[in-house]
């Protein structure tokens, strides 16, 4: 009677031991998990919330010059996908000046030019991001995109008097 008792308390206190500790976690290192859940956040379509987190990443500490180009880059990306290309534009520029190799950046600029109707310059900032990662998802599907927008049927109108 006592050991099917004491396997039964067992039994309750499992699903708690499991959740308390799926949220003790120990951060090693100078990570900032703002940056992180702001990265998350944006990548799973919570513009507003990864912007908020992105910049609170930014202000509270003092990231490396490369986790500072890659956040540049990370709110490029939400305000492009915000239909700010304005925005994302100034964003992807100061991640750029910080880290000259980063092709999400590029890409992430190509996108916005591409949103403003600018093809020639979506497709030079394309063409430098797939000199950096030619295999890139991204790349390959916003190239595309920008050939896709190339090949659509134009209308020439003679002005008649």
């Amino acid at each position: 009677m006592n050991r099917s008792l004491l396997v039964g308390l067992l039994w309750l206190l499992v699903p708690g031991l499991s959740w308390a500790q799926a949220d003790s976690r120990t951060i090693l290192g100078s990570g900032n998990e703002f940056l992180s859940a702001g990265s998350f956040a944006i990548r799973v379509g919570q513009y507003d919330e990864g912007i908020r987190l992105t910049e609170l990443g930014l202000k509270r500490y003092h990231p490396s010059t490369v986790d500072r180009a890659a956040a540049f880059s990370n709110l490029c990306a939400a305000y492009a996908a915000k239909g700010q290309p304005d925005t994302a534009i100034t964003y992807c520029e100061q991640s750029l000046q910080l880290s000259s190799n980063n092709w999400r950046a590029y890409s992430n600029r190509s996108y916005a030019y591409f949103l403003k109707g600018m093809y020639s310059e979506a497709t030079f900032d394309l063409d430098s991001a797939a000199a950096i990662n030619p295999d890139a998802r991204q790349v390959l599907q916003l190239r595309g995109m920008i050939n896709e927008r190339g090949l659509q049927p134009r209308v020439i109108m003679e002005d008649h008097q």
